[in-house]
């Protein structure tokens, strides 16, 4: 894949929710472009950091996380679908922190 680039997102869905709404974010994962399933716990996208091209997501204290690896007119694509998938299952707008989502 040609121009590929790290692409890194934050978004607005807490390490604190209850495991029902964490359980929903795992179906948002599994519908997702390019799931591949997880490795040692973290969910990844297209592959792992061992290939090219990949997505992976953590949860961190500040939400949840994403990292890339891609094209990022791919990953520009991809990451708002995930944002509008989740906000429909979730029940709440799904952002970034810095744009305004809390």
């Amino acid at each position: 894949m040609n121009n590929l680039n790290s692409h890194n997102c934050n978004l607005n869905i807490r390490y604190d929710l209850p495991d029902e709404v964490w359980a929903k974010v795992s179906k948002v994962y599994e519908r997702m472009p390019g799931w591949n399933g997880y490795k040692s716990g973290i969910p990844y996208w297209f592959g792992t950091e061992e290939d090219d091209v990949f997505i992976e997501a953590s949860v961190e204290a500040s939400g949840l996380s994403f990292y890339a690896q891609m094209n990022s007119d791919v990953w520009m694509s991809w990451i708002e679908t995930f944002k509008l998938e989740a906000t429909k299952v979730l029940g709440f707008d799904v952002g970034e922190p810095e744009d305004g989502y809390m």
